[in-house]
């Protein structure tokens, strides 16, 4: 484990900023925003995306990637964003029917493996929730700040919290980013649940049509020039957090 560790650490030594992207349950869009987020920000800096949501990793399809890693482990690169996903992995389609120990092996293998080199920031799409694999990620690879991304629905709100005080826990700046905000999911939900946590509110994204096809078709909605206005915003605060 003492060797894993040190490999992780030389891989990660080049990432100035490692941010996670959390939600405390499925549904929210956090991969989406997790997209979002890297492909704005590798706007100005040198980014990589980390899916490590090993149960649904989805950002591949949301960044439209269809290679897989070579030996080197090298990883894919688009919209001027490096990414890394078990996606990239040649496995047997199906689902990842994989115990505890498993998966926190999966998550350590891309941390110590893929070859990032030299990167402002690291984008983290995190698992949902606050179990196993979760703290696989805040125990090991040195975050920086966490981004919490929920609904104005209350259910949303109430796991979010979870997921907020979980990176509060480990003394890490952390922020809320209201996603789906409009009249379907409601709205202000994110902003009140933020001055509850006395922690930042980073910014709302309205539902949209234009964002959902977007996705679909495996585009960023930001590289449509869809909800640009709404991202800049979350990812200008997002670079004031871990100032």
């Amino acid at each position: 484990m003492q060797q894993r560790e040190e490999r992780m650490k030389e891989k990660l030594s080049g990432v100035r900023h490692r941010i996670a992207v959390m939600s405390g349950k499925g549904g929210v869009g956090k991969s989406t925003t997790a997209v979002n987020i890297a492909c704005m920000l590798a706007k100005r800096h040198k980014v990589g995306l980390l899916d490590a949501d090993i149960d649904c990793p989805n950002i591949v399809n949301l960044m439209g990637i269809e290679e897989k890693f070579d030996n080197s482990y090298q990883p894919a690169e688009k919209y001027g964003v490096k990414v890394s996903s078990m996606s990239l992995i040649e496995m047997e389609s199906g689902p990842t029917m994989w115990r505890g120990p498993l998966i926190h092996s999966a998550i350590m293998q891309l941390l110590e493996l893929t070859e990032w080199g030299t990167l402002d920031y690291l984008i983290i799409d995190m698992p949902p929730g606050t179990s196993d694999a979760a703290l696989t990620i805040m125990q090991f690879v040195g975050i920086n700040a966490a981004v919490i991304v929920t609904t104005s629905q209350d259910l949303s709100m109430m796991d979010a919290a979870k997921s907020a005080k979980m990176a509060l826990g480990f003394y890490k700046p952390v922020g809320i980013v209201e996603n789906m905000s409009g009249e379907v999911f409601g709205s202000g939900g994110g902003e009140t649940l933020a001055s509850e946590l006395s922690i930042p509110f980073l910014g709302r994204v309205e539902l949209s049509k234009q964002m959902r096809e977007s996705c679909d078709r495996g585009v960023p909605a930001v590289m449509n020039n869809i909800n640009v206005k709404n991202f800049e915003v979350i990812v200008s605060n997002i670079e004031k957090m871990v100032k």
